[in-house]
């Protein structure tokens, strides 16, 4: 099996910021989405930026946000990767002059989870959430991996994975990369050293 990729979302602290990239964690994900426990202000968010070693990916998530929210975010610090969460169009998502991922709520029909799929052609990968369509991700929900269809664009997991599940998720969908959030949390947006430990060495024991 190929290297799973992993993405742990929903930072606001610096140590948090830095224990993931110290146990291998590939990404970061920043929430500027005020209406999310774990969204974050620019100023602290530039200041995570800043203090992040070389070869891990800074990415943004946003939900339904204005134009200028979201150049305000790439102008004040080095983003690399933009997540849209909301009802965004492909025109929308890739006006920025970065690469992004697209978010698509699981409870879509089979049907329409490939239309989708295909509307965000230009998306450098489709992340699946057990949110409904129009409800906020992060809800720390499972849910049938095996329902998954086979996507144009890698595939990165989401929704309520943990050190308890996330190897038997990656086994299941063999996915691109895995974004967990609650899962490595004790509450909204402040993480634990030891459960983070904990997922990426679940993840290890499938890659290896």
């Amino acid at each position: 099996m190929s290297h799973t990729r992993v993405k742990i979302c929903g930072i606001t602290r610096i140590q948090d910021a830095l224990c993931a990239a110290e146990h291998g964690g590939d990404a970061i994900g920043l929430v500027f989405y005020d209406r999310s426990p774990r969204h974050i202000e620019i100023a602290q968010a530039e200041k995570i930026c800043a203090r992040l070693p070389a070869f891990v990916t800074t990415v943004a998530l946003f939900k339904d946000a204005e134009v200028n929210t979201i150049e305000a975010v790439c102008n004040t610090m080095p983003i690399d990767l933009l997540q849209f969460h909301g009802s965004e169009s492909a025109e929308f998502c890739a006006q920025f002059s970065r690469p992004y991922i697209k978010a698509l709520g699981v409870q879509h029909s089979l049907d329409a989870l490939n239309q989708q799929a295909k509307v965000y052609e230009q998306a450098r990968g489709l992340l699946l959430d057990s949110h409904a369509p129009g409800e906020d991700g992060g809800s720390g929900r499972t849910f049938d991996w095996n329902s998954i269809p086979t996507l144009p664009k890698p595939l990165i997991l989401a929704g309520g994975l943990s050190a308890e599940n996330v190897a038997a998720a990656i086994r299941t969908t063999k996915p691109y990369a895995v974004d967990v959030s609650s899962g490595v949390e004790n509450k909204p947006g402040i993480k634990d050293a030891a459960k983070i430990t904990a997922f990426m060495q679940a993840v290890r024991s499938v890659n290896e």
